[in-house]
């Protein structure tokens, strides 16, 4: 099994491993629209206000176009530990055990707008780019991202549990993964705290003895852990959160 969690704006900074290295991030057939992409972020940061437009940053967020500028030489972290916000916050690698986090390494992946997709453990730094991103020398990052980044999950022989928010979703279509939405006991949609649900949800299939490989493997992980799940769909389930 794969979760594939959405990324965060918000970024750990600094790092203590040595510069991006493509060739060293999991799934290399990405790393010409990775490279491209990086490039393009940071000739774009040369231009200050025109890096805030295009990334729809405001004047005190000049600091994520310093990161962007320094791509290629600032230090990195493992993806696990780069991204932070409600999500991260409520997965909380750091209170996993040693084996919890040696599972969690093999089991969760971040959709990436700048890498695609970034495994546990790829070693990535500080940046800024987002999904609905259009890059003035590029275009959007649909376009590039699709004809490349689909046939990568269309390759996968694993159970994919797609927690992706809509822009990254938007990305790669991935047949046959698993989506999960978080709702009211009346089925509404839940958005305010839904990437704390789905944080918490990540952690206890991570930790899991055995991987979950089907729809009901998931389903039956989650509810020992404690969750309310129930499927709506062939491979639709429902988070039920009872306030």
């Amino acid at each position: 099994m794969l979760m594939l969690l959405p990324p965060s704006e918000t970024k750990a900074p600094g790092g203590d491993g040595p510069p991006l290295n493509l060739d060293e991030l999991s799934h290399p057939e990405l790393n010409p629209v990775r490279r491209k992409l990086a490039d393009a972020l940071v000739d774009l940061a040369a231009d200050v206000p025109a890096s805030l437009g295009a990334l729809g940053l405001t004047r005190r967020q000049e600091d994520e176009v310093a990161r962007n500028a320094a791509l290629w030489s600032s230090p990195t972290l493992p993806a696990l530990e780069r991204y932070t916000g409600v999500l991260y916050d409520a997965l909380d690698i750091g209170r996993f055990t040693k084996a919890q986090l040696a599972k969690a390494r093999g089991r969760l992946a971040v959709a990436s707008a700048l890498f695609g997709v970034a495994r546990a453990d790829d070693r990535i730094p500080a940046y800024r780019l987002s999904g609905d991103s259009s890059l003035p020398s590029l275009g959007s990052l649909r376009a590039l991202w699709r004809p490349v980044l689909e046939p990568v999950f269309a390759g996968m022989d694993e159970l994919i549990v797609d927690l992706r928010s809509g822009a990254y979703a938007a990305l790669a279509g991935i047949p046959g993964a698993v989506t999960v939405r978080v709702v009211t006991a009346t089925g509404k949609t839940i958005s305010h705290h839904n990437k704390a649900y789905k944080g918490r949800l990540a952690a206890a299939l991570a930790k899991t003895g055995r991987a979950p490989s089907t729809v009901e493997a998931v389903l039956s992980a989650a509810s020992k852990a404690g969750f309310e799940v129930k499927r709506t769909g062939d491979r639709e389930i429902d988070l039920v959160i009872v306030h």
